[in-house]
């Protein structure tokens, strides 16, 4: 399909949809019009069209979170666009990893898996947080290191007294590899063990570390979501 041919509305836009490619999951929706889509084609940088603003904008121009548009695509109907991309950073301004973190609550917690076809399965616990309002969720099955970044960006750049982060990259990046070495043997040991809540915890420990040693060496995680993105393309 043409960018001519996709079905803008009355004021000219068409709602975009952006999916992070190293997750599958959806990152954010927006708006664009005919300029801010060449735009995202031509420069690969996610570009969308403000309506309260009347203005063009870039993902990350403000925030530093950019997004690298490895394809951009229409629906069967034309008139919505999936920007398949790669994220810096967290997508919302709230600093959540996708703008989609906001479980419905209220009257439809009572209808929670009679969709069709149980496309809504019960949800574990419904209702037993503080006076029902704010039922627990359940943890997702992937860790996401997205905050963990944006912390330790915050940290790097701030350096309030009494961090630990603070106290690393004070002492710099050798001194940063050398405790990335410790909590990597550290995980060895614990994974011969039978004891899973410990594996998780020195897991969460090298992943910290290792988070904090790309932060000081200034290794974005963009760079290693186009690897591996790589990877599964079967590129070298």
């Amino acid at each position: 399909m043409r960018l001519e041919d996709v079905k803008f509305d009355a004021e000219g836009l068409v709602p975009v949809v952006v999916r992070d490619t190293a997750t599958g999951g959806v990152a954010m929706v927006a708006w664009a019009n005919h300029e801010a889509i060449r735009r995202t084609l031509e420069s690969s940088r996610a570009t969308f069209w403000s309506r309260s603003r009347r203005a063009l904008w870039v993902k990350g121009e403000t925030s530093g979170n950019h997004m690298k548009v490895l394809s951009v695509s229409a629906d069967c109907d034309g008139d919505a666009i999936l920007y398949e991309a790669l994220l810096s950073g967290p997508a919302c301004h709230t600093g959540q990893t996708s703008c989609f973190h906001n479980p419905l609550g209220g009257a439809s917690e009572s209808v929670v898996g009679t969709g069709p076809a149980g496309l809504h399965p019960p949800q574990p616990n419904v209702g037993t947080g503080p006076a029902g309002l704010h039922p627990p969720q359940p943890m997702p099955e992937n860790f996401d290191l997205a905050p963990l970044f944006a912390v330790l960006k915050s940290r790097r750049r701030e350096r309030p007294e009494g961090s630990y982060s603070t106290k690393l990259f004070e002492k710099g990046l050798d001194h940063i590899l050398k405790k990335f070495g410790e909590e990597a043997a550290e995980v060895i040991v614990a994974m011969k063990n039978p004891d899973d809540d410990a594996v998780a915890g020195e897991i969460a420990d090298v992943l910290y570390h290792l988070a904090a040693a790309m932060t000081e060496r200034g290794i974005p995680p963009i760079a290693v979501n186009g690897a591996l993105a790589k990877r599964r393309q079967g590129k070298p």
